[in-house]
């Protein structure tokens, strides 16, 4: 199964795949936004779910855990996503395993992989995330006024 979901990640060009049951979903929005949605419905897709993704920072790890998946596949994985998904007992592969998720400029760190730095606190974290988030659509929305 797994397989065939990074195989279509790559193919398809997708930011992340996730198959659960006899569903395969693609996704293509940037950073977060498609696991925070996912994790915001009820419908519970993710719960027991397995994902292909190409860059798993702390945040994405943070969500994955909070929608109940059981494997994830990425592509580039940071080593607190890599941490904080081990400790949870989630089955993890990955191609490239670095230190930290580089931000889009390619200057620095991720904003949100150094906002979820400092915590291991899964409540903690979602909240970090959220108001992250919230940040990105204010900052989105003013920009196409």
């Amino acid at each position: 199964m797994m397989l065939q979901l990074i195989k279509l990640l790559h193919d398809g060009k997708y930011s992340c795949v996730i198959a659960n049951d006899n569903i395969t979903r693609t996704y293509t929005q940037r950073g977060v936004a498609d696991l925070y949605e996912l994790c915001q419905n009820p419908s519970n897709f993710l719960l027991g779910s397995s994902i292909a993704d190409k860059v798993v920072g702390k945040g994405a790890a943070t969500l994955m855990i909070y929608g109940g998946i059981k494997e994830v596949y990425a592509d580039v994985i940071s080593e607190p996503a890599h941490q904080l998904l081990s400790d949870h007992g989630l089955r993890v592969e990955y191609k490239t395993k670095v230190p930290y998720i580089i931000n889009r400029t390619g200057d620095g760190q991720c904003p949100l992989e150094t906002r979820c730095k400092e915590s291991n606190d899964l409540p903690a974290l979602m909240d970090i995330i959220e108001n992250f988030i919230v940040e990105i659509k204010a900052k989105n929305t003013l920009e196409t006024k």
